[in-house]
């Protein structure tokens, strides 16, 4: 597995090696070194996704820090195909960055000189009426990560290449920032999760929980089955996403769920303990501090209502003689 010395090196203070989307100057390192504990860390920067969950996974690294959704584009399939069926790892907590895509180009290049554009798929992707627009035609290349892209372009080992990336990557490779802003939509965010071997978070008060759902058959109502155990609950759910299972063919589905709340709510743990029952399977990835501005009202008013029917059935079982 390819891997870079820590940035702290050896005489780093003790504490959890981070693993992340590298090389230096990817949006995954942008968002984690926007969390203070996480920028103290010991920092291995590794080349692709699966690098960094295989490494959480042998113990290389205590923690991986990988990018799992992106506003315009939806869901990072990698990662999660990867966390839902290739490891048993558990989500810390998730990051949201605002994320600003540029077009990167040597410093003396014009748009008429750019034959080929670098970027990972998620990125080229957010990008695309602008390509068609400024660079009708031209060649999209796959990379890595969007900072590997600008590090190609850097090196100038081939001419007319451009990447798509963070103006960070820009600075960090000697380029050029040509434009500024280029995905189609306002409002462009992605969303980072923290994976770890082991351990749940206590909760906070304002948390999710991430589990997947495998159907015990594909058959008219399953999917309200899943859903009612929910609703009766009155627990949000801000993600719901089929993917298949890759095991059973076509039509055999899974259901990647993020519920508001955290496994120690009893609201939250009973529709789990329903789902584990009347299901074929249920993983759970994770209950973990969730990003964003706390909005709990409806919760806690449920909550209040499970506490004030489980008191009423309790003292109706008092009464048995």
């Amino acid at each position: 597995m390819p891997e870079t010395p820590a940035r702290g090196g050896p005489s780093a203070s003790p504490g959890p090696r981070v693993g992340f989307l590298g090389p230096p100057g990817t949006f995954t390192e942008q968002a984690l070194l926007s969390q203070a504990d996480l920028a103290a860390a010991d920092l291995v920067d590794l080349a692709t996704i699966p690098d960094v969950l295989r490494a959480v996974e042998a113990g290389v690294v205590d923690l991986g820090f990988v990018p799992i959704e992106n506003a315009i584009e939806g869901t990072v399939t990698l990662s999660q195909d990867a966390l839902v069926f290739s490891h048993d790892l558990l989500i810390q907590r998730e990051v949201v960055l605002d994320v600003e895509q540029c077009l990167l180009g040597p410093a003396d290049m014009a748009m008429a000189d750019v034959k080929a554009v670098l970027s990972i798929a998620v990125a080229t992707a957010q990008c695309r009426g602008f390509l068609d627009r400024t660079l009708p035609g031209v060649e999209l290349r796959a990379a890595n990560s969007t900072a590997e892209a600008a590090r190609v372009v850097g090196a100038g080992e081939e001419g007319g290449l451009a990447a798509i990336g963070p103006e960070i990557a820009a600075q960090l490779y000697g380029l050029t920032v040509m434009a500024r802003d280029i995905a189609d939509h306002d409002g462009n965010q992605t969303r980072f999760v923290i994976v770890a071997r082991d351990g749940v978070p206590p909760p906070t008060g304002h948390d999710k929980t991430t589990i997947v759902v495998f159907q015990r058959a594909n058959e008219p109502g399953s999917l309200i089955s899943i859903l009612q155990e929910f609703a009766a609950r009155r627990i949000n759910l801000s993600r719901l996403e089929s993917r298949p299972t890759k095991a059973g063919g076509l039509g055999d589905y899974c259901f990647v769920i993020d519920a508001d709340g955290h496994i120690s709510d009893e609201l939250v743990a009973a529709a789990l303990r329903e789902l584990h029952a009347k299901q074929g399977g249920v993983k759970f990835l994770g209950s973990y501090p969730a990003a964003g501005a706390q909005a709990a009202s409806a919760r806690e008013h449920a909550d209040t209502r499970w506490r004030q029917a489980d008191d009423w059935m309790a003292d109706l079982r008092r009464r048995i003689r």
